[in-house]
C-alpha cells in the first residue's frame, strides 16, 4: 500500500495591479494556493481585487529575495469564474453580505467577505454552474438596487451564456 502525500504545501501567491479610481487603494493581493511545482501553484480562493484569475487556475510565480511568491502568468484556466458583489447599503439587502449569500444560495456558490467595513463578496462560480441563471439574478439584483457586481474572471462559456 502506498503512503499518501502528507504535506500539501499552501503558499500565498501575490498579484500586482494598478489600483482603480474610486475602488480600494490596494495595488497587491495575496491569494492562497497549493504549490504544484517549483514555480507553479493552484489558486485556492476567489480574488477580491485581481482580475483574470479564478479559484482552481494554475499560475506560475517567481520568488523574490524576501521569500514572497509573485504571480508571473496564468498557466492553465480551471473554467471557473470569479464574480464580485457589493450590496447597496440603501437597498433592500442593506449592507449585508449574508443577504447576498442567501440570494445566490440556490446556485451553491461559495463566497468570501472582504471585511465588516466593506461587505464585498467574492464568489467562485464553478465551470458547471448555471451561468445564464446566475447572470440573470446578478442583473436583476443590480437593476432592483440590491447590489453592484462585476466579473473579475469570466470564461467564454460565461460570456456566451
Amino acid at each position: 500500500m502506498m503512503a499518501m502525500e502528507s504535506a500539501i504545501e499552501k503558499i500565498k501567491v501575490w498579484f500586482r495591479f494598478v489600483p482603480r479610481e474610486g475602488w480600494l487603494p490596494q495595488d497587491t493581493e495575496g491569494l492562497w494556493a497549493t504549490r504544484l511545482g517549483v514555480d507553479t501553484a493552484c489558486v485556492q480562493n476567489a480574488p477580491f481585487l485581481q482580475n483574470g484569475v479564478a479559484e482552481g487556475d494554475v499560475v506560475r510565480f517567481q520568488t523574490d529575495s524576501d521569500g514572497l511568491h509573485w504571480a508571473a502568468e496564468r498557466v492553465s484556466a480551471s473554467g471557473n469564474c470569479a464574480i464580485r458583489v457589493v450590496p447597496v447599503p440603501a437597498g433592500p439587502l442593506g449592507s449585508s453580505p449574508q443577504a447576498v449569500h442567501q440570494r445566490l444560495a440556490a446556485f451553491g456558490l461559495g463566497g468570501e467577505v472582504f471585511s465588516d467595513d466593506f461587505p464585498l463578496v467574492a464568489f467562485t462560480v464553478p465551470s458547471g454552474a448555471d451561468f445564464a441563471g446566475i447572470k440573470a439574478l446578478l442583473t436583476q439584483g443590480q437593476e432592483e438596487g440590491w447590489w453592484h457586481f462585476e466579473v473579475g474572471c469570466g470564461t467564454d462559456a460565461w460570456w456566451n451564456a
